[in-house]
């Protein structure tokens, strides 16, 4: 039990900028998921349509939640655009 507490008290020591560092990363991770849904679903075989079409609601409706509650925070949604991808590809690394 000790352990859950350790853990949460770690998600609460997150700086609010960390935070919005951390939400700006999941919009541009969550567009561009979007993008290659977008592209797969283009070349997709008959079977995989339905797949595809799912991913895209699913992504969209994840974007759109991401979105509202950037501007809620006060985040420019013109500053992400102008983000560049790279720091989100090295954590991936």
């Amino acid at each position: 039990m000790e352990e859950g507490y350790q853990k949460e008290s770690l998600i609460k020591n997150i700086t609010e900028l960390e935070k919005e560092e951390q939400l700006v990363k999941n919009i541009i991770k969550t567009r561009e998921e979007l993008k290659n849904n977008n592209k797969n679903f283009d070349s997709a075989d008959s079977e995989l349509v339905d797949y595809y079409i799912y991913q895209i609601k699913a992504n969209q409706a994840k974007l759109d939640y991401l979105i509202k509650l950037a501007k809620v925070k006060g985040i420019s949604i013109d500053n992400i655009n102008q983000l560049k991808y790279s720091n989100y590809e090295e954590e991936i690394s």
